[in-house]
């Protein structure tokens, strides 16, 4: 079939028609209004043969007057992929030669540079794409324009936009003028432009009915012709919404923080690994007196902190809370919600079992005993806190006498908190405390750019630590320069698992740092010992320095140094001009040198456990793969445990689950922007808050590291294959400690997240190297090889002008 009508089309003929044909010949069916026309198919442009008498009949049928011809590829106007103006459109033609040419163009179109990018963007395989044509009778259109069910802008599903401007909608669709704006929500649009208020509400029920039938919002082209006649031209999904929080029984708004950021990783979390974070996040925020259901949206890993801000008492300091994990822009966020009379205070109490708790007072003695014997006796603090994570790797192996898949299930469902948590947690905690603290007591005396200098190069730190181990690792590599920077990572990491690498030195760095990884949070990611090929790019990034001043551990050297010293000088400043409070700074200081490089060893410690639950969770998945109820071990990975049991104890096949939830993750994957709040309907709280502007172009975040400098931006997504040349810019969303290895080539970090105490900033002041963090869009305002200047104590990054 070369040629068919719109009206003869259903939803089901997308291989034939085309996503665009296919959603509008189903419109039709649904009675709506849709100009007249006809779908050259997919089997005409596979023949690669015009049926040129076909289509001038077709065309006679509907007048031979104007029309407009439409791109239609069979990846089109898809749930995550809307291709957008990626294909070619050809509005007004009219004549047999005219028509026939832009049929063709729109053929064209399919290859053309932008969709070609559009489809790798989208993991699309370009052999399975094909292209039909819409040739529709022009409307006269006296108004046109768009309309969206959902406001694409700040996420909120309780509102519509609309932008509209007088004729054929061409100046709103490809952004070539003005346009007049509407926002439909509670109350009353704007008056004024191009749509009437009656319009406006026809728009709007029309927009109701499209998105109830299609059971998702909706993005909407629309025209209005001369006689006063409303036509539907497109309805497709919205593809850049973030995903819905969980629905709630309760009928006030609710507020969601993200949590991933915290560790460092703003990627999707398996839904294996989002079972285990889920009681691990709760877990921790017990302890901290503080209750959250802990859910996921979008992969993402979110709490719901409704009733904390809500609470009479636990509002109050929910955003001093926030500073040292979730940094600013989640500070901000949150006093934007605490202002909104819909989550004012309950004057009558929470209810039970909501909101802030009170640690139990058996919790609450351990944990001054804990802080202040840390304090007071830090070096016995540390040999406790390396002594626990010592018991932790070795009770952390799977017993040998596990047998079978049930066996393996029982175990992993097994891991619980680890004995002597005490041992970890005060004096991490004395640490934080020390670190933090001192920059409210000497407001007025020191800078916080003074204090980021005394808090570099801090000792005892199993980051760094790593860190500088894979540098002399590196250093002892030297012979083999030219195989480590020419070979890509993953053959090298091929040739070592098969044995014919030289002898680097690496298996000792595994033994020691294999249970790490990037987004090493989250149970389904490899970890390092499995694909060492991360590791063999950060040599390859290593092997780049040649300037021994720059080399990781002269920078190391220099930043406690200048911490020691600046240490001394504002010490004494202190109890000169503020005596009890610089003596009580000037001991938390000397505390935090000692204790707060511990920050990372209790997330280092409970790594260990979860290799080994992954370990036992792929032996699992291979069994279930070889019984045929998943493809391939790692899937396993993409099932819940309670799944695998079924799959186990009663056969479950779990592939077509593992299918789609790939699917979604490999789509989630792609997001660049994650929402720091999310209200219930949808609403990015950032994207309601007041826009804030810097001069020259700066970019304005939050100072975190102190130090200038000016180098080119290497914007990096992946840190398994970046490369980093000395001296660059690193450029990323968020980093965790996986990424610190791109640190030790760096020459400065800027983050879209964070907080000053999180591990990104913390290791760049280990390193001396400035850092600036909760930069919104950096990832995307600043380009790879742009010049920078990133200045640590103003907390800016502008772009140096050519």
């Amino acid at each position: 079939m070369h040629l068919i009508e719109l009206s003869e089309e259903t939803a089901g003929m997308a291989a034939l028609a085309g996503g665009k044909a296919a959603g509008l010949g189903e419109l039709i069916r649904q009675g709506e209004r849709v100009p007249p026309g006809f779908c050259v198919t997919t089997e005409a442009y596979r023949l690669g043969v015009l049926p040129e008498a076909e289509i001038l009949a077709a065309y006679a049928r509907l007048g031979a007057g104007p029309v407009a011809v439409r791109s239609s590829a069979t990846a089109e106007d898809l749930p995550d992929a809307s291709f957008a103006g990626q294909h070619d459109t050809v509005l007004g033609v009219t004549g047999a030669a005219d028509l026939l040419a832009a049929i063709s163009r729109c053929w064209e179109s399919l290859h053309s540079a932008r969709a070609v990018a559009y489809r790798d963007a989208h993991d699309i395989d370009h052999e399975s794409v094909l292209m039909s044509v819409i040739v529709q009778r022009m409307v006269d259109a006296e108004t046109a324009g768009v309309l969206f069910t959902a406001n694409p802008l700040t996420g909120s599903r309780a509102e519509m936009m609309v932008d509209a401007a007088p004729g054929p909608g061409t100046a709103v669709v490809e952004g070539a003028a003005d346009v007049d704006h509407y926002v439909l929500g509670a109350g009353a649009p704007a008056a004024g432009g191009c749509v009437p208020p009656g319009r406006l509400a026809e728009l709007r029920a029309l927009g109701e009915r499209l998105q109830d039938r299609a059971g998702a919002p909706q993005d909407v082209e629309w025209a209005i012709d001369r006689d006063g006649t409303l036509w539907l031209l497109q309805s497709r999904p919205i593809t850049t919404l973030f995903p819905l929080p969980p629905e709630s029984d309760r009928p006030q708004p609710r507020v969601y923080f993200e949590f991933g950021h915290v560790q460092g990783m703003l990627q999707p979390v398996t839904p294996m690994g989002m079972s285990t974070l889920k009681v691990q996040v709760a877990g921790m925020l017990a302890a901290l007196g503080v209750r959250a259901e802990i859910v996921d949206i979008g992969g993402r890993l979110y709490g719901d902190l409704t009733d904390l801000a809500r609470h009479p008492a636990g509002h109050k300091r929910l955003v001093k809370l926030m500073a040292v994990d979730f940094g600013p822009r989640a500070q901000a966020a949150m006093e934007h919600v605490l202002a909104d009379p819909r989550f004012a205070p309950h004057r009558d109490g929470t209810p039970r079992g909501q909101g802030a708790a009170a640690p139990s007072l058996r919790t609450a003695v351990r944990a001054v005993r804990g802080i202040v014997g840390s304090l007071a006796r830090p070096d016995a603090a540390r040999t406790r806190v390396f002594g626990a994570i010592e018991r932790l790797r070795l009770a952390s192996a799977a017993p040998g006498d596990l047998c079978g898949a049930a066996d393996r299930l029982r175990f992993v469902r097994a891991r619980g908190a680890a004995d002597g948590a005490d041992d970890l947690t005060w004096p991490i905690v004395a640490g934080m405390i020390s670190a933090a603290l001192p920059g409210q007591l000497l407001r007025g005396v020191a800078t916080p750019d003074e204090i980021h200098t005394v808090l570099g190069g801090m000792p005892h730190n199993v980051t760094i630590e790593m860190d500088l181990a894979l540098w002399r690792l590196a250093g002892r590599a030297g012979e083999y320069r030219e195989l480590l920077l020419g070979t890509p990572p993953d053959e090298l990491a091929a040739r070592y698992r098969a044995g014919t690498l030289p002898d680097l030195g690496l298996a000792g760095f595994l033994e020691a740092y294999g249970h790490r990884g990037i987004a090493e949070v989250d149970l389904g990611v490899p970890r390092w010992d499995e694909d060492p090929a991360p590791v063999f790019a950060m040599i390859a990034n290593c092997l780049r320095v040649t300037d021994p001043e720059q080399a990781p551990d002269r920078r190391f050297e220099r930043a406690a140094e200048a911490a020691e010293a600046a240490l001394g000088d504002l010490v004494v400043r202190a109890r000169r001009r503020r005596p009890v409070r610089g003596r009580i700074a000037g001991f938390l200081l000397h505390r935090a040198r000692s204790l707060a490089g511990l920050r990372e060893a209790g997330k280092f410690a409970g790594l260990y456990p979860l290799r080994e639950m992954r370990r036992q969770l792929l032996l699992v998945g291979a069994e279930l793969a070889a019984a045929g109820r998943l493809e391939r071990a790692d899937d396993i990975m993409f099932v819940t445990l309670d799944e695998a049991d079924s799959a186990v104890d009663a056969g479950a096949d779990l592939r077509e689950i593992v299918a789609g939830r790939r699917a979604v993750h490999r789509r989630e994957l792609r997001r660049r922007a994650v929402p720091v709040a999310l209200l219930s309907d949808g609403t990015d709280v950032e994207t309601v808050l007041p826009a804030t502007s810097e001069p020259d172009g700066a970019l304005r975040g939050v100072g975190a590291s102190s130090g200038r400098v000016t180098g080119p931006a290497r914007v990096v997504h992946d840190p398994a294959t970046a490369r980093i040349e000395p001296g660059d810019i690193l450029v990323a969303a968020t980093t965790d400690p996986g990424w610190t290895p791109l640190f030790l080539t760096a020459g400065a970090l800027v983050t879209e997240t964070g907080a000053v105490m999180a591990h990104g900033p913390t290791v760049a002041r280990e390193y001396g190297i400035p850092a600036v963090i909760c930069v919104p869009g950096a990832t995307e305002k600043i380009t790879t090889g742009q010049l920078v200047t990133v200045d640590g104590a103003a907390g800016t990054v502008t772009p140096v002008s050519a």
